[in-house]
């Protein structure tokens, strides 16, 4: 029998045994490091602990913190951790909501009788630290769905009990830890003492749990709170909070109720009145001739972009769009990554000192032809496409630098915006299971990639990690860059991409690498029901990913 053994997916070893044998006898005879395995996956299909036996030959992935499922464990389990820390210091006499994610930790709020102190955040800390030191076991263990009503009733949690009623099933899935239990969608670690290192940071409302950086140190660094990112989340949750909407069952019923159109109505007349409110800001500021449109893949920022120009000429300013994709370099001239492809991500993928020199000729009046980048042969060809800017007119540009100052460098700063777009979803399935940003970005990828690209989902899905680092070296850096921010998100959004995504994800085979992540997005979105694409306006950023948009892209 020969066991292929893989470390964070790739290859590690090939083990021929005579007999079958449990993984934790298996692992020892690797040189893989047990403690910093997090979780164990067999032919792409299932997580298993340590007792299992595989009995053919078996693909076996361990999985430590640098894989990003094996990240995912780690938080949801520092999540639990602290959960069960706060039952332990509290009782059922509050309520714990994990609200969304900022910087390199989760934002979460205690709501109870009293304010959740500095204080409270120090004997929160020691009791989780405690926690951890025990290294208590982790259960995950099937019981019937009319127990789970008392055990949650029993610890008052409102939120789970609304779901169990609404989602009822024969049999519930739940972790135990000692006499606390909790519900969580993603796999945790078996033992609690596999979470090393976090750490809390009081930020009234609420606070921060903080997980250690993504390398092979683990060390928590010195923390700095993305102000204006952070401002924006709390603006988003007090208007959940007047829309009585935070998590899908809220969603659900609005459908149930026939009250989602009015839903939908309000929250795409809140993006719209944003976008005004941003464009008649740029207008008063006599100077500014440039706006920079930055944000992650799949945020809607060419939607937004759209959507800026026709309020812009609301205000009587003239629009002039520029696209950053047409000042490549030539490919021979284009940097490479490490493993030798070219790094089209790279700010120093784009003829820097061409586009700053368009610019100033624009700026000073002059007559230019903008390029075409044709990026079959790799080369810019001549466009035919000659502007001139007029008094009135406004120099717009999309691309991922747009808050790097090194993109026009030599633009003076009071000459220029910079807009900075992202989905920041704050839709939980209940208080302690959040549906995080980039899975609603991701969901978003996947249907455009199918949809203007002709990719599976599995070739998304594939590549999505490769994207998700290219953001975090060229554009999360620069975020607090921006004069403006925009949330674009939208609560009900995952109602209407549910049907889309789900047969794209479906298409993913069990045998495929990314077949565990095909599968826990589908059991997000199985949570929520259908919304009719017909109740979305057709200028909204959803229907970038659908269909049906006024705007071409």
């Amino acid at each position: 029998m020969i066991l292929d053994i893989r470390l964070n997916g790739i290859k590690h070893t090939l083990l021929e045994l005579d007999k079958p044998a449990p993984l934790s006898d298996i692992i020892k005879r690797t040189t893989i490091n047990k403690t910093l395995i997090l979780a164990i996956k067999i032919n792409h299909q299932e997580y298993v602990n340590e007792d299992y036996t595989p009995d053919r030959e078996t693909l076996i992935d361990c999985l430590t913190y640098l894989h990003p499922e094996g990240y995912r464990i780690y938080q949801d389990s520092a999540i639990f951790i602290m959960a069960k820390a706060l039952h332990t210091l509290m009782g059922t006499e509050h309520s714990l909501v994990i609200e969304h994610s900022i910087a390199d930790g989760v934002f979460c709020e205690v709501f109870n009788s009293q304010n959740f102190t500095e204080e409270d955040c120090s004997r929160l800390k020691t009791e989780m630290q405690n926690i951890v030191n025990s290294n208590l076991p982790i259960e995950k263990i099937v019981v019937k769905t009319d127990e789970a009503l008392d055990i949650f009733s029993s610890m008052g949690r409102k939120d789970v009990l609304k779901n169990l009623k609404y989602h009822y099933q024969e049999n519930v899935e739940l972790y135990r830890c000692g006499k606390y239990y909790d519900s969580f969608i993603h796999p945790l670690v078996e033992k609690t003492g596999k979470i090393k290192s976090f750490d809390i940071v009081y930020r009234a409302p609420g606070f921060i749990l903080r997980f250690p950086s993504r390398d092979d140190k683990m060390e928590i660094k010195l923390f700095q709170l993305p102000a204006k990112l952070f401002s924006l989340h709390q603006e988003q949750d007090k208007w959940l909070d007047i829309l009585r909407v935070h998590n899908i069952i809220d969603i659900n019923k609005l459908i149930d109720n026939y009250e989602v159109s009015e839903f939908i109505q309000v929250e795409e007349a809140l993006h719209e009145k944003k976008i005004a409110e941003i464009a008649a800001d740029i207008v008063t500021r006599q100077d500014v001739k440039i706006v920079l449109i930055a944000g992650p893949s799949s945020s809607g920022k060419t939607t937004f972009a759209k959507r800026l120009g026709v309020q812009l000429q609301a205000c009587k300013a003239k629009p002039v769009v520029i696209g950053m994709d047409d000042f490549f370099l030539p490919r021979d001239k284009t940097p490479r990554k490490q493993n030798g492809e070219y790094d089209f991500e790279s700010i120093y993928a784009l003829d820097l000192d061409y586009l700053n020199l368009q610019l100033n000729q624009l700026l000073d009046g002059e007559q230019i032809e903008l390029p075409r980048y044709d990026f079959t042969r790799g080369v810019r060809r001549h466009s035919n496409n000659f502007v001139k800017l007029t008094p009135n007119s406004i120099i717009v540009m999309e691309g991922i630098h747009g808050l790097n100052e090194t993109l026009t460098a030599s633009i003076p700063a009071h000459k220029k915006v910079k807009i900075y777009v992202s989905a920041l979803n704050q839709l939980n399935i209940d208080n302690h299971n959040r549906i995080s940003t980039t899975d609603c970005r991701l969901l978003r990828r996947i249907i455009r990639d199918h949809r203007y690209r002709g990719y599976s989902a599995e070739e998304t899905l594939i590549r999505w990690q490769d994207v998700r680092e290219g953001e975090e070296k060229n554009i999360f850096p620069y975020q607090e860059n921006a004069d403006y921010m925009f949330n674009s998100s939208l609560t009900y959004e995952i109602g209407v991409i549910r049907k889309y995504a789900w047969k794209l994800l479906l298409r993913v085979s069990p045998s495929s690498s990314a077949y565990m992540e095909a599968k826990r997005l589908s059991s997000l979105i199985a949570n929520c029901k259908d919304i009719a694409d017909s109740l979305v306006p057709y200028n909204s950023i959803i229907r970038e990913f659908t269909d049906g948009s006024i705007f071409r892209y």
